[in-house]
């Protein structure tokens, strides 16, 4: 297919592209690996004729347009999970963050006015023109049904994904060719703590499991301890590194997956070329729309289902804080609650959240009495499950308050535990031996 003939009048610079944005305009951007960088770059140098542009990023691996100072008063940042790069735009009222379940994020940036332009990037079309999206799916497949303007970086280094990752390039308004190497994330150094975490989570997972995984040290640790296990599945909101080698050894095999048996599936990938090269082209992982992947009711029809997430606090009900660091919004969150709840209505299925007993260094215990001031309630305690730090497993399903706490205090790190268990003896009349 010729396709630079047949849409040789959608060809245009970066510059040309992002000057069919108007004021007013609500524009979303794809994220991670699949970010348009040539298109955000275009953007943050033609903003000064652009007033009230409302711009919706989810996860960004650089700095969005709206991160320059002045910008906001232009293009201003939207976003329902923070980085490094996005946080300072919140503490210093230059953007705007909006709570959200991942699984609802299309819904909710539909409901504050639609989509008027959605910046893409896509690989080079096969010979029927379909291009594909890439490893930054997540809530591309529904509002490309929704966008008025769809502009998109065509890059040729951008891995063809499986999935519903595809779109026409007769659906593409704008085209803009400039080939960029995709970003990668580093691997990280799992400590013995982490490590730790990693051999408790993982003697919760049992053969056939289907598992969700994130990015990180616990998450990579616990892969480390999954190579003794079989006929595993994923089902996960973001693919990561260590799920290759997993795969690669026949121990994620999906073969006992209740929804899509055979396949992984996944709404986003973020790691190093080797992630991305082993998603290019492979029939046997797909990556499917947010609203799909990460809705509790599709999370539920995978039995056995095992979710992994960390968090920044937990209490000693069981509540959990993974947003809030210093009363400040730190991250989001993202599909947290969505695969805790999936997973809670799955048959034979479990939760855990996964982290170090202390943050600071040693001197803060991440278990404490109550959740710090301007905290949030991420996770609500009747939704927990179990709580796994590198002192052990606390369950907390179907345990009352008093068995809740004597259960955390005792993973608790040991230089907290007296503190936690004067905080036990006033609120429950009983001294606590530890």
């Amino acid at each position: 297919m010729d396709w630079r003939t047949i849409y040789k009048d959608k060809i245009m610079t970066a510059d040309e592209a992002v000057r069919h944005i108007k004021s007013g305009d609500h524009v979303t951007v794809a994220e991670v690996g699949s970010q348009p960088y040539a298109l955000t770059e275009a953007l943050e140098r033609n903003y000064e004729h652009l007033e009230n542009v409302e711009l919706h990023y989810l996860l960004s691996l650089g700095n969005p347009p709206a991160a320059k100072p002045g910008m906001e008063k232009h293009v201003r940042f939207h976003g329902m999970f923070l980085s490094g790069s996005t946080r300072p735009l919140i503490k210093e009222n230059r953007g705007e963050f909006m709570p959200c379940f991942f699984h609802q994020y299309p819904k909710m940036v539909l409901s504050r006015g639609g989509v008027d332009v959605m910046m893409i990037s896509i690989s080079e079309p096969d010979k029927h023109g379909f291009c594909s999206i890439g490893p930054g799916v997540d809530h591309i497949p529904t509002m490309k049904n929704h966008a008025k303007l769809i502009i998109a970086q065509m890059n040729k280094n951008l891995p063809r994904v499986m999935g519903n990752s595809f779109v026409h390039l007769r659906d593409v308004d704008i085209i803009v060719e400039e080939d960029r190497p995709i970003p990668t994330l580093p691997g990280a150094e799992i400590t013995d703590v982490e490590r730790k975490i990693g051999e408790y989570c993982a003697s919760l997972v049992n053969d056939g499991d289907t598992l969700q995984l994130g990015i990180g040290g616990i998450p990579d640790a616990v892969v480390t301890f999954l190579k003794d296990k079989k006929d595993l599945g994923l089902h996960t909101e973001m693919a990561a590194d260590g799920i290759v080698d997993l795969i690669k050894a026949g121990i994620i095999n999906n073969k006992k997956k209740t929804l899509h048996p055979g396949k992984c599936i996944a709404t986003f990938a973020a790691g190093s070329q080797n992630l991305y090269d082993f998603l290019d082209d492979n029939p046997n992982f797909e990556l499917h729309g947010v609203d799909y992947v990460n809705d509790p009711n599709v999370i539920a029809m995978n039995d056995n289902m095992v979710s992994i997430n960390s968090c920044i606090q937990v209490d000693l009900v069981g509540q959990i804080n993974a947003e809030v660091v210093k009363g400040m919004q730190f991250s989001g969150v993202g599909g947290q609650v969505d695969f805790i709840r999936g997973a809670r209505m799955s048959k034979g299925g479990r939760s855990i959240i996964a982290l170090p007993s202390t943050a600071a260094k040693g001197t803060i215990s991440k278990i404490v009495p109550f959740l710090d001031h301007g905290a949030y309630v991420t996770t609500s305690r009747m939704d927990v499950d179990y709580i796994v730090t590198e002192y052990g497993i606390a369950h907390l399903w179907g345990k009352t308050l008093r068995e809740r706490a004597k259960a955390l205090i005792a993973i608790a790190h040991p230089n907290f535990r007296a503190d936690l268990a004067e905080e036990y003896a006033k609120r429950f009349g009983e001294t606590l031996e530890i």
